[in-house]
């Protein structure tokens, strides 16, 4: 399989992640702007927070002037759970927990779209096996 098919990067989206809070900042826009600079803190919050699995590792990143990165193997991974609201369900988001070792989880994904693909390639089960 090509490089290009193994590397998935995924940011967490906006409207599909939380449709309520998009459409409840917009109509906040005419008080005094506030919507608009609520919009752009949350669009630099999404854009600036990225997860890539590429071949065996699996980088996620977040942070604008601070960063935080956890960079682990696919093949330590043990465990990865997906948590679905009825909304994330509808809109195909979801929060991602994966497990190395241990009882708390290495690098918690809020908010990834697709996190039953997302899932399968951190198991080995599409793209790399």
């Amino acid at each position: 399989m090509s490089e290009q098919a193994q590397r998935l990067e995924v940011t967490p989206p906006m409207f599909r992640n939380a449709p309520f809070t998009f459409i409840f900042y917009l109509l906040l826009i005419p008080v005094f702007g506030l919507g608009i600079i609520l919009l752009l803190i949350w669009f630099v919050k999404a854009r600036t927070t990225r997860m890539v699995i590429d071949g065996e590792d699996l980088l996620y990143e977040k942070g604008v002037l601070s960063k935080e990165r956890a960079q682990l193997r696919t093949d330590s991974v043990r465990t990865v759970t997906v948590n679905q609201s009825l909304g994330q369900r509808m809109f195909g988001t979801g929060d991602i927990d994966v497990y190395t070792a241990g009882d708390e989880p290495e690098v918690s994904l809020r908010g990834m779209p697709d996190p039953a693909e997302i899932r399968e390639r951190l198991l080995g089960k599409v793209g790399g096996a």
